[in-house]
């Protein structure tokens, strides 16, 4: 019987959200404490963990099938690999940083400074794409100390809160790139293992798609019930159902995340009562 094999961050930013994904998923994994490989209880998938870095050169020469890890460390090491999808959490970005005190006034003050950085690549090629020659230092840790020992005039680093940069004294001046965590893969799996993948990917976007949205439940006069439809759309159309009291029905609906707020405030508007808001664990659309 085939199965897929995955590399997953054994330890970091990503490392708990991968799992706790694979989770969501319904695939059940127990790992043991420093346990490298491991095989999932229910689904025809092995899990590797591994360092980050070492994941896309893992899925690029098939030795794993699939892997997760940021968009920045596929885009520095430059694989060949398949990104198959965008998993919505680990998400920062790498930026360029410069001591508070100085007086950044566009991406052309770096011309002819010192940058230290771990990504050496990207950066290289975003000054590349803006015409400017800057000496790049490569360091494999603690960036953020570069400018006050004086081994550099700025830093091109990973940025997510930005607390990182104050407690060393810089300010983020420039966006190189927008990261994320996603589901990579080899570019020559076979049939079995691409239907495979693609079960896992359905399964992905169902959790992904529960995250996104809110299933609510409310009570209106009957004769609000079309002005409530039309800010109340659904996943095709909202759900109306009788009540005791025949001047008024219940209706249940789905309301995006991102403009869940806005939509109970016009609910409420339009005379809606007894809203009640439930998270949903899956959405299959």
């Amino acid at each position: 019987m085939s199965f897929l094999t995955i590399a997953l961050q054994k330890s970091g930013r990503l490392s708990e959200q991968s799992v706790l994904l694979l989770k969501e998923c319904g695939i059940s994994i127990s790992n043991g404490l420093n346990k490298l490989k491991t095989p999932a209880d229910n689904y025809p998938l092995e899990i590797y963990f591994l360092r980050d870095d070492d994941i896309p050169e893992y899925v690029a020469n098939g030795v794993a099938d699939i892997g997760i890890v940021g968009e920045n460390i596929i885009e520095e090491l430059a694989v060949s690999v398949d990104v198959v999808e965008k998993l919505g959490f680990g998400k920062c970005r790498l930026s360029i940083a410069v001591p508070k005190q100085e007086n950044y006034t566009d991406i052309h003050w770096l011309q002819g400074k010192k940058i230290a950085t771990t990504y050496q690549n990207i950066l290289k090629n975003f000054l590349s794409k803006n015409h400017i020659e800057a000496e790049i230092h490569e360091i494999s840790g603690s960036v953020e100390i570069a400018p006050s020992i004086g081994l550099a005039d700025a830093i091109c680093d990973i940025v997510s809160s930005g607390s990182t940069l104050f407690i060393n004294g810089l300010k983020e001046v420039e966006t190189v790139l927008k990261s994320e965590a996603v589901l990579i893969a080899n570019k020559n799996l076979n049939s079995e293992k691409k239907k495979l993948l693609q079960n896992l990917v359905f399964r992905i976007k169902s959790v992904k798609q529960s995250k996104n949205n809110k299933y609510i439940l409310l009570n209106a006069p009957k004769n609000k019930v079309s002005e409530i439809c039309k800010i109340l759309p659904g996943i095709k159309s909202p759900t109306i159902l009788p009540l005791a009291d025949p001047e008024w029905c219940s209706i249940h609906s789905v309301v995006q995340e991102d403009v869940f707020w806005e939509i109970i405030e016009q609910l409420k508007n339009c005379g809606a009562q007894g809203i009640l808001v439930i998270p949903i664990e899956k959405m299959i659309v």
